[in-house]
């Protein structure tokens, strides 16, 4: 029974599984973590096709280094359990002792009971019976670093860093960030390509919205409902309950293929491009952290919030992750 004790404090296996082990090893302590070790690896392989849509993100700062990590599983019930999260804090205290830069690095570091992470991941996964995986890992160096678990549920942590010591601000812009999803620090900061992207999309969301326009009012004017001729399967519906005629529905699908076609080839460019500038800033202000609204008081910016405590006050970083599909 002591020697049952003993590999259940050290492994976290269950009952069943530490005896079983322990008498295919012949008592032999060594040699029954081997055998619950390799059974993680066999379950692990086993469900490497399954999906980890569940598991426990924490944040730490220390010494100038943060960071955050996920290890993630199959279902909550397993990411609640206390010797998951302490599995959690474990490798999240172990990467930040070492200031480790990729998950690579953080898979490889030794824990303090000498395990090596990926391991220790692998033996928990034989434990539970669930895939796990690594997943997440963010840190940023330097000090004047808040971190922000949310609600403290272990699903959504970021870290903010401010350009001088501002712990006030400071967290409550990580509250920000977590609510409110930001890409981008500032627009500057925004890839080329997204903002190339945007552009696009508003264009085309432009034009659409220009011969749509023209086609209703056309519509309008002959007498049909738009709402009644906005697609097929309306346009069947609508017969059928009597709304409108066999000759409407002819009529509108003339109105709808001749307007579209002339309002498109004498679109105003000049307008559209006008329309999706403003679109793109309307994309800055929503996804750029310095430029959107201040949850605590929409009157003001996160920069003039900033700026109200201190001129010079204001965000170089900052990092988010969540389990959750945003």
């Amino acid at each position: 029974m002591e020697s049952i004790k003993t590999l259940r404090a050290m492994t976290g296996a269950g009952l069943a599984d530490v005896k079983k082990a322990l008498t295919e090893a012949d008592g032999d302590m060594d040699r029954a973590k081997e055998i619950l070790r390799e059974r993680g690896q066999a379950i692990a392989a086993k469900r490497s096709d399954r999906e980890t849509s569940n598991g426990c993100v924490l944040v730490k700062s220390e010494n100038g280094f943060s960071a955050m990590i996920a290890l993630k599983c199959e279902t909550d019930f397993v990411a609640n359990g206390a010797d998951y999260i302490k599995l959690t804090q474990e490798i999240l205290d172990a990467a930040v002792a070492a200031k480790a830069k990729t998950l690579d690095e953080v898979a490889n570091l030794t824990l303090a009971d000498g395990q090596v992470v990926s391991a220790a991941v692998t033996e928990r996964s034989g434990v539970t019976g669930e895939k796990m995986e690594l997943d997440g890992y963010l840190f940023i160096e330097g000090e004047n670093v808040s971190v922000y678990n949310h609600m403290s549920k272990n699903v959504l942590c970021t870290m903010v860093q401010t350009n001088k010591p501002a712990e006030e601000q400071a967290h409550a812009i990580a509250m920000q960030v977590a609510a409110m999803k930001p890409v981008a620090l500032n627009p500057e900061s925004v890839d080329p390509k997204i903002v190339e992207e945007e552009y696009n999309v508003a264009i085309e969301k432009s034009k659409q919205e220009q011969v749509q326009k023209a086609v209703e009012n056309a519509l309008k004017k002959a007498g049909i409902n738009p709402a009644h001729v906005d697609s097929e399967d309306h346009m069947e519906s609508n017969m059928t309950k009597g709304w409108i005629t066999a000759e409407d529905v002819a009529k509108a699908k003339e109105i709808i293929a001749t307007v579209s076609a002339e309002k498109a080839a004498s679109l105003n460019m000049k307008m559209i491009e006008n329309i999706a500038k403003g679109r793109v800033n309307k994309f800055y202000k929503d996804s750029c952290l310095l430029n959107q609204e201040f949850i605590q008081d929409s009157k003001m910016t996160v920069a003039d919030y900033l700026k109200s405590a201190d001129k010079e006050l204001t965000v170089v970083d900052f990092k988010r992750f969540s389990l959750q599909a945003d």
